[in-house]
């Protein structure tokens, strides 16, 4: 989980009793190095006295000391909101009327980060050969269903294998026009399942791209040497698993 999210939960989790609550967000300042942001927490609650407000962020501390038995809670939320906060470059803090209500906010200060360049025009358009069949190898039920979506919308028969074994099972029964593979996987791994792909007789010539988080140079490197002819990096995007795929599964139909 992000540090922002690991904030805005603790800050939540912290509160007095709230009627009503709102969350805002907005940029607070920006230059050419990143972003300032600024998240609050608007409530109709009890409220806080300065006196209060000033003891809020120690550790163990709550509004009132019969708040513990009302509300739950240890008081160490708000100190680790803070905490987080400013290893972030940022602060949190809390403005507040006794019986009208509260702002609980935090900033974080992010860099600026890079926006991938667009695939290729002539690879956006490609058309894939309709029907082809690809294995997908992967053991997460919900990268599965993703992965699952954007190969039927490309019109290609997919079948699935949770682990590297039974992937190499499946190629060893059945005909497959490309295997998508992932890497860590229970059972056997996707590195170890490709060997075996590689060993076997019909798997010698068969299409395999990593689909994997592991992105680094030494990743791709292990994937060439057990025999992969490519590498998309997770969250896959639609344009580049096309891109990918292309240039193993073409549309051979007569134009």
């Amino acid at each position: 989980m992000r540090l922002e999210a690991q904030i805005a939960r603790a800050l939540l989790s912290s509160r007095n009793a709230v009627d009503q609550q709102e969350v805002i967000a907005r940029v607070d300042g920006a230059d050419a190095d990143g972003v300032v942001l600024r998240f609050e927490v608007e409530d109709t609650g009890i409220g806080l006295t300065v006196e209060e407000q000033s003891r809020l962020f120690q550790p163990f501390e709550q509004a009132q000391n019969d708040n513990t038995r009302r509300y739950g809670g240890t008081g160490l939320g708000l100190a680790i909101s803070r905490r987080l906060a400013r290893l972030m470059n940022g602060d949190c803090g809390v403005s507040s009327v006794s019986g009208v209500g509260s702002t609980f906010w935090f900033t974080v200060r992010l860099r600026a980060g890079r926006v991938a360049a667009p695939e290729p025009l002539a690879a956006q358009a490609a058309e894939l050969r309709a029907g082809a069949r690809v294995l997908l190898v992967e053991d997460n039920e919900v990268n599965q269903m993703m992965a699952r979506a954007m190969l039927g919308k490309f019109g290609l028969e997919v079948e699935v294998a949770g682990n590297g074994l039974e992937a190499v099972e499946r190629v060893q029964s059945a005909h497959y026009d490309v295997v998508l593979m992932d890497l860590q996987m229970p059972v056997m791994d996707g590195l170890d399942a490709t060997r075996a792909i590689r060993a076997l007789e019909g798997g010698r010539t068969i299409p395999i791209i990593a689909m994997t988080a592991s992105a680094f140079a030494a990743d791709r490197e292990k994937c060439i040497e057990v025999g992969m002819n490519g590498h998309i990096a997770k969250p896959v995007q639609m344009a580049r698993l096309r891109s990918a795929l292309a240039e193993w599964l073409p549309d051979v139909s007569p134009q």
